[in-house]
């Protein structure tokens, strides 16, 4: 998508580690009206399939989930990364490795929301490894759920997530595909 590259180019920071920094807007401090673009074009994208609830990991993804479920009139599902007391035992839960914090984190969500038979659209806002989008699927396969379709708003190509998760067999949507980042410049796949 043009519009989150261009975003991406004037507002984004690489930093040192391999980082992009958008918190700018998409994660941090919200362009809410620039996410719900970002929102609609991932339902044009995924309309007619029977998306029934989004799911995402806590707590960066939310915002481009919430964008994308006003869309398709669902709710979102986030998948937690620590249980507190108002959480039953009752939970899927999976273990997930965080590029960003360089921590393994186990991830859950409550039975009483992911059910079998709902057709679940992953949303994040990155996509590197993979590692967070396998943990949700883990989740929503415990639960007897499919997953209808994975979208990030940015993908880090080089990184293999795209490829691990469509070796799965999982259609993978990216609004902004980046090729590299070297000494401070962003290249975007073709």
């Amino acid at each position: 998508m043009k519009l989150l590259e261009e975003k991406i180019l004037k507002d984004g920071k690489v930093l040192s580690g391999d980082v992009l920094k958008v918190d700018s807007f998409l994660n941090h401090q919200l362009d809410v009206a620039f996410l719900s673009k970002l929102g609609q074009d991932i339902f044009n994208h995924f309309d007619g399939r029977g998306v029934n609830k989004i799911l995402t990991v806590e707590a960066s993804g939310i915002a481009l989930a919430c964008m994308t479920a006003q869309y398709f009139g669902c709710p979102v599902l986030c998948a937690k990364k620590h249980k507190s007391i108002n959480i039953s035992n009752d939970v899927y839960f999976s273990k997930v490795y965080s590029f960003t914090h360089k921590t393994e984190n186990l991830i859950m969500v409550s039975k009483e929301y992911l059910n079998a038979g709902d057709k679940i659209l992953i949303v994040d806002d990155f996509l590197a490894g993979g590692n967070a989008c396998v943990g949700l699927i883990d989740l929503v396969k415990q639960a007897g759920a499919v997953v209808v379709g994975i979208s990030t708003g940015v993908e880090k190509t080089y990184q293999g997530g795209y490829d691990r998760l469509t070796d799965m067999g999982y259609e993978v949507y990216s609004l902004a595909r980046i090729a590299e980042m070297k000494d401070g410049k962003i290249t975007f796949e073709k």
